[in-house]
């Protein structure tokens, strides 16, 4: 998939996760500032596999030198596992980018929607690519120690 977005080193593709990404992906969960503060023992110590990338569905945004984002989608029951956007390229529209491969992924696999428990400071993401609020998914002490919104995510629709 091409796109017009560009990550500052060349357009902007999307592919399939190969497990040599494995290190980057990981680094990209555990250095992000979303993360920090009282968010960062959720990533502490997170680690990604070439067994999650070989076992998920998981694509990268990518341009001519870096990974610059990436998500994974569970197909049964369908719910988007992890999605992350480096720091420096926040704003360009590569996350809208990777929302809008992840809807075509979900529809060639015979989705119609796709469930998504958001990091809280991510809210206003999901919702400006259209996914509708349906609840609240309440913390797990110790794994996770703040309630996180709950979203479903149409696979046709766009905002």
């Amino acid at each position: 998939m091409r796109s017009s977005v560009t990550g500052g080193r060349g357009e902007v593709r999307i592919r399939r996760a190969v497990a040599r990404d494995a290190k980057r992906l990981t680094r990209l969960v555990t250095s992000s500032r979303a993360y920090e503060g009282h968010y960062a023992p959720m990533v502490a110590g997170y680690r990604i596999g070439p067994d999650y990338i070989e076992t998920h569905t998981v694509h990268v945004a990518a341009d001519d030198e870096r990974v610059l984002g990436f998500y994974a989608l569970i197909l049964s029951p369908p719910e988007l596992d992890l999605m992350f956007v480096a720091d420096h390229v926040q704003g360009r529209g590569i996350g809208r980018l990777l929302i809008g491969h992840l809807r075509g992924e979900a529809h060639r696999a015979g989705l119609d929607a796709v469930r998504v428990v958001a990091h809280p400071p991510s809210e206003g993401f999901y919702r400006s690519v259209g996914a509708e609020r349906t609840g609240t998914v309440r913390a797990r002490p110790p794994a996770v120690m703040w309630d996180r919104p709950e979203f479903t995510l149409a696979v046709g629709g766009t905002p």
